[in-house]
């Protein structure tokens, strides 16, 4: 199981939406970089567009597997805080 490795080696749902929302502003950045990096209008945005997209897909592929290890780690009492002792925190603040 690709999960249970990942999380063997100390990978956590955190770290893995950490990533996810770090290739949308990757995505953003290599997108305007990209923009200077060819001459001609036509062939800069289209180059600047593939290289956004192509970081760009990276995003949802992160939030999934930080979903799976989130699922993971609730099944193995690893994740920090469950959501009913958050939303009991949050009752009391």
């Amino acid at each position: 199981m690709i999960i249970k490795r990942m999380h063997d080696m100390g990978i956590r749902s955190e770290h893995a939406y950490t990533a996810g929302l770090a290739s949308i502003g990757l995505s953003v950045f290599t997108w305007a970089t990209s923009l200077k990096a060819e001459p001609g209008a036509h062939a800069d945005l289209a180059r600047a567009d593939r290289w956004g997209i192509f970081v760009g897909e990276w995003a949802p592929t992160f939030f999934g597997l930080g979903l799976a290890l989130s699922h993971y780690e609730q099944q193995d009492g690893t994740l920090t805080a469950s959501v009913h002792e958050l939303h009991e925190h949050q009752a009391a603040s």
